[in-house]
């Protein structure tokens, strides 16, 4: 058939049919490009890595660029955002310690670092004290106005470092400012987390270690902690205030000043023989000017004859010392004690005022060693504390209102509920604070002697820990405490830690006194 065509068009149909591909099969239809095997498309995966990629590289900004140097009053700081679970913020002061708040929640923790002092600032300041009052409102526009900037710099920080390495991934701009987007997205986030659960409260209850530990008034004395706050920013003023004060004493901490208007109570518990108690509870007596030591039981171990010597250090503790019988302690064992000078026995319901405080207690029903003495359980316990409870209310009624109720066991001091603001307690080896049914406050106390002997049962040494309770001199009410942990055997770590009531808010005084529900 080709042949009957002209010559011009039989070259040009050959050369046609020698580019089309020969069919794979006898079907002439054109054959489709099938994507590689092993390269499926997942739009999850690809949304995941842009994720990390974006934290990252946020991150990566955050700890290269992310960080401001600005004056504070007479400090130059530091400050930066860091990642971190439970948020707070970090005031670190060298070599001194460091401050801990409890400011927000969220996946960003402020730090700040007191770098240095201005020494010609901070010596006017201490020559002429009348400018700390200014001071104040200054220190206050400075932390505005360099939160604002820490903000500004932490954005385009987590914007660069995102965008960056996205670049670097990825070689495509657009999937790298993606990645700048996402991170700001990420900030704001966070952010708005930290706004909502925003605690202006956190700067009355820091959390102190290192050196700080041993300077409570860093933040004031007990009456400013409930009646001289007024908003975060201006006590955050009066904090690096008093830091300027600590950077002063050179050579040693500035003694705590504790208010005349304030009754502080040392509780301690379950010191089961441990010698070092006895120096930690002088050491704290002294620091704090401690007018009552209470301690809820188990001062011995065994109850034996031969621990009664153990009690020789009770009158040289400096303060008066209030004890309840637990259930290591025997009768012999409590006879000891208020043999000793100084010290105040309560049981079976009675009452001592000591410092103008009535206290109420009753010893552990039980008296269990060890092992080999089978325990009468929590019916036991709840007994005793009802007559506890009882022998509160007579008391109320006959006038003699009672202000403290102590126990060993958590269960039997719980069924004083409703007869006194404040119930104090042992025997778990766990600090617990709780408001109960009927409105007293329940404080337990962890083991002042880090376990005793039972200290290396375990892996971890037992803390040893102690509180610091402050109570209005006229009404009597709670006002504030301190919670001291130290590292148990073997270790040397100190922390401080400072609450107040939910009733008392910033700014407002204290409250006059209130019973609880069915008190008297």
């Amino acid at each position: 058939m080709l042949r009957d065509l002209p010559h011009r068009v039989r070259s040009v149909l050959r050369r046609a049919l020698r580019r089309r591909p020969a069919p794979s099969s006898g079907t002439s239809r054109p054959t489709r490009a099938v994507p590689a095997l092993g390269t499926p498309h997942r739009p999850w995966l690809t949304a995941l890595a842009l994720v990390a990629v974006t934290l990252i590289g946020g991150w990566l900004g955050l700890v290269v660029l992310g960080s401001i140097k600005e004056p504070v009053g007479p400090m130059n700081t530091r400050m930066s955002l860091h990642p971190a679970w439970t948020g707070d913020t970090q005031v670190n002061v060298a070599p001194l310690g460091a401050l801990q708040l409890d400011s927000h929640d969220g996946p960003l923790r402020l730090v700040v670092d007191v770098d240095t002092l201005d020494p010609e600032r901070a010596q006017a300041l201490v020559r002429h004290p009348e400018r700390l009052s200014g001071l104040q409102d200054e220190i206050a526009s400075d932390v505005r106005n360099s939160t604002a900037e820490l903000a500004l710099r932490s954005s385009l920080a987590v914007l660069t470092g995102a965008t960056a390495l996205g670049l670097a991934v990825y070689r495509r701009p657009r999937r790298a400012l993606a990645a700048g987007g996402l991170s700001l997205v990420v900030l704001a986030a966070c952010a708005g987390t930290a706004y909502g659960t925003w605690n202006p409260r956190s700067v009355l209850e820091p959390k102190f270690s290192g050196l700080l530990s041993s300077a409570p008034s860093v933040v004031g004395n007990a009456r400013s902690i409930v009646s001289d706050f007024d908003v975060y920013q201006q006590e955050l003023a009066r904090l690096v205030t008093n830091m300027t004060r600590l950077y002063d004493a050179t050579s040693t901490l500035p003694a705590y000043t504790p208010d005349p208007s304030t009754l502080r109570v040392l509780h301690v518990s379950d010191i089961h023989l441990n010698p070092a108690a006895w120096q930690i509870i002088q050491s704290v007596v002294a620091e704090y000017r401690i007018d009552v030591i209470v301690d809820t039981g188990d001062l011995m171990d065994h109850g034996t004859a031969a621990e009664n010597g153990f009690t020789s250090a009770i009158p040289d503790l400096g303060a008066p010392y209030v004890f309840v019988r637990g259930n290591h302690d025997s009768m012999d064992s409590q006879r000891a004690v208020a043999a000793r000078k100084g010290a105040i026995v309560v049981d079976n319901g009675d009452s001592a005022v000591v410092k103008g405080l009535r206290i109420a207690g009753i010893g552990d029903p039980q008296f269990t060693p060890d092992r080999s003495v089978e325990a009468a359980g929590d019916p036991a316990e709840r007994r005793a504390g009802q007559r506890l409870a009882d022998s509160i209310r007579r008391q109320d009624a006959a006038g003699h209102t009672v202000d403290i109720a102590i126990a060993h066991n958590p269960v039997a001091a719980a069924e004083a509920d409703g007869t006194v603001p404040l119930i104090l307690a042992g025997h778990t080896h766990q600090r617990n604070v709780s408001v109960l049914e009927h409105g007293s406050r329940l404080m337990v106390q962890g083991t002042t002697g880090g376990g005793g002997l039972r200290a290396v049962e375990g892996d971890t040494p037992q803390k040893v820990e102690a509180s610091v309770l402050y109570l209005d001199r006229d009404s009597h009410t709670l006002q504030a405490w301190d919670e001291i942990t130290l590292g148990g055997l073997g270790q040397s770590t100190a922390e401080v830690s400072r609450h107040l009531p939910a009733e008392v808010e910033p700014g407002r005084e204290p409250s006059p006194a209130v019973r609880p529900t069915g008190a008297g």
